[in-house]
């Protein structure tokens, strides 16, 4: 109680009700090359819908890392992505120069004045028009002679008339692409195509020119206002042809000008904070005297087969910090060949998992390398056993059996892809369907989704080889399915954590208890503050016991561990014992033949 001054009533409120919070156990993180999206950002990505939609479509250079992310998906809800881009990745429209950031693209005032937003060959699919003034929306074209099938006029008359343009006649609208023109010293005479015909009575109708798309806009532009239309030019973004994505009405081209309600209207300000498909740069928007088209080229995406270890490793750093992001599966994703891949999968490991160790790396074998697993038959177990051994020894990752054969739907063919995405997906679903603590093999929680074939199906034998080895046997099995049978982790030793449920059942114990131990922090280390703390741990894990994590728990938390040593160097100590529950690997049945007038209960036990 505080100290009062003069005689009074003082009333104190203390909350004594912290309980130990849950925490998030299903979320992925994954680094790779894909076709299109933010570079060296972190993403959350919610399903297959949402990673097409932000990092496009899989293609040749990218179908394995697309496909790991997808196959994670498939199980779970909750997935980081990076983009990373190789160098050989460009901005369609940059005149090879890669232009990766709004900060980047404003700055550079060599490079025309809209470039696709991100590197990809997707940004080829764009196109870009500017309606600058009134005249250029919409404007009459003067001493018109029509005949059936065609117009002639004066040749200044149709200077303005530029590719993408709209000729009007009456209430027909033509495209550019449908006039056929004819220029002599005066005059200039346009031919409709076959599938226009000027009848004699539109002989005295109004000809007009008009911007391409003045149907999306009713209003010319204003003085030093633009309107500004991103098309889908080749319909390789929404499927069809020509269709306007975006639209940028009446933007201002003075980097000064306000709206009302005092927000930036300066062109580039606006389309570099809102567009999803293009930048503004540093140059000045065209303001000739017709309106401008630009069809975007140039665009790049890269090749996950040539990415460099610095670029992925740079991506994965994204995942580095517990305090930015709380994920529990990285994924390896596309096996790279030779020194990368083990490169990646021991950077994952030894730089990520086992500093933050509240998550787990997943990393399938590789199958370019000079040990090709898909290909070199009989040698498969020899290969993924010299792969295992190239990687760091820790409790924090898992390593499965290479390939799946899968129908890529988006190219419609089928291809191999690896399946550490898969099995970090089966941790995410058993983890939502029971708790972390379970085991995500065998018949019950370990199938896999969207497999066709193995393409490596490991028998009884080979299985025996490499399970010592911490190798996980992925297999397909009449009736069955394809099947996740085994849960070791990658710990190189005999121990309770060489188990992926040992394991996960102490990250979320560990999560969980030291979010909870932060309220003890500045408090004092006397028994009151002991007490409390042991009754905020107990019950949390009696609840973990009642739901078959562990066997058996004590904790110590009193004077026998918070010696005077130990308080006068202001530290706090708290012993937590567990006794992990531990899943079933092995099953010995045993059937015994009896005599007839043999007592059961004499012969039980000795066997």
């Amino acid at each position: 109680m505080a100290f009062q001054i003069s005689p009074g009533i003082n009333v104190s409120e203390f909350n004594l009700t912290t309980v130990v919070p849950a925490v998030a156990s299903t979320q992925g993180g994954i680094a790779g090359v894909f076709s299109w999206g933010p570079v060296n950002e972190r993403v959350l990505v919610t399903s297959e819908t949402d990673l097409v939609n932000t990092f496009g479509k899989p293609t040749a250079n990218n179908y394995e890392t697309f496909f790991t992310a997808a196959d994670f998906l498939a199980y779970s809800n909750q997935l980081y992505v990076v983009r990373v881009a190789p160098n050989t990745s460009f901005n369609a429209g940059a005149s090879n120069t890669q232009i990766l950031t709004a900060t980047a693209a404003e700055a550079n005032t060599s490079i025309p004045q809209i470039i696709a937003r991100y590197p990809g060959v997707l940004g080829n699919s764009l196109k870009v028009s500017v309606c600058q003034n009134a005249n250029v929306y919409s404007s009459a074209i003067a001493n018109v002679n029509i005949n059936t099938g065609s117009i002639t006029a004066n040749t200044s008359e149709w200077a303005q008339l530029v590719g993408g343009d709209i000729l009007t006649v009456g209430n027909t609208s033509i495209g550019f692409q449908d006039l056929v023109v004819a220029a002599t010293p005066t005059t200039i005479t346009v031919t409709f195509t076959s599938k226009y015909t000027l009848s004699s009575n539109l002989a005295t109708s109004p000809a007009n020119r008009k911007w391409a798309y003045y149907k999306n806009i009713a209003k010319t532009p204003a003085a030093n206002s633009v309107h500004i239309a991103i098309v889908d030019e080749d319909g390789d973004i929404s499927g069809v042809a020509g269709t306007v994505l975006e639209i940028y009405e009446q933007v201002s081209v003075v980097s000064s000008a306000k709206k009302l309600d005092g927000s930036s209207n300066f062109y580039r300000n606006i389309i570099n904070n809102r567009s999803k498909w293009v930048y503004a740069t540093g140059n000045t928007i065209v303001t000739t005297g017709v309106a401008a088209y630009s069809s975007l080229s140039g665009g790049v995406s890269g090749d996950e087969k040539s990415v460099t270890l610095g670029v992925l490793t740079a991506g994965y750093d994204k995942f580095v910090s517990p305090q930015d992001v709380d994920v529990s599966f990285i994924l390896a994703g596309k096996p790279r060949e030779g020194t990368i891949q083990t490169g990646v999968a021991n950077y994952i490991i030894d730089n990520i998992c086992e500093i933050r160790k509240d998550c787990m790396a997943f990393i399938s074998p590789s199958a370019n390398n000079a040990n090709n697993v898909l290909s070199t038959a009989g040698n498969e177990v020899d290969d993924m056993i010299a792969f295992r051994n190239a990687l760091s020894s820790s409790s924090y990752a898992v390593m499965d059996t290479g390939y799946k054969y899968r129908y890529d739907r988006y190219n419609d063919v089928y291809r191999y892809t690896p399946m550490n995405g898969d099995i970090a997906g089966l941790l995410a679903r058993t983890a939502q369907e029971k708790d972390p603590w379970y085991s995500p093999a065998g018949y019950n929680r370990g199938k896999l989704k969207n497999v066709v074939k193995l393409a490596f199906n490991p028998n009884a034998a080979q299985r025996d080889i490499l399970y010592p080895a911490d190798i996980n046997p992925v297999i397909s099995e009449g009736g069955q399915g394809t099947l996740l049978f085994g849960d070791k982790t990658l710990i190189g030793n005999n121990s309770a954590f060489d188990r992926i449920n040992v394991r996960r059942l102490f990250i979320v114990l560990e999560k969980a208890i030291a979010e909870a131990a932060k309220t003890t922090l500045f408090e004092f280390n006397d028994a009151f503050t002991r007490a409390q703390f042991k009754n905020i741990i107990e019950p949390f894990l009696r609840d973990v016991q009642g739901r078959r994590g562990i066997y058996d728990f004590k904790v110590v938390c009193d004077d026998t561990n918070n010696t005077p040593e130990i308080i006068d160097t202001n530290q706090f100590v708290g012993d937590i014992y567990i006794k992990p529950a531990r899943s079933i690997n092995y099953i010995q049945l045993n059937f015994v033949a009896v005599g007839t007038g043999v007592a059961f209960n004499e012969i039980i036990g000795q066997v």
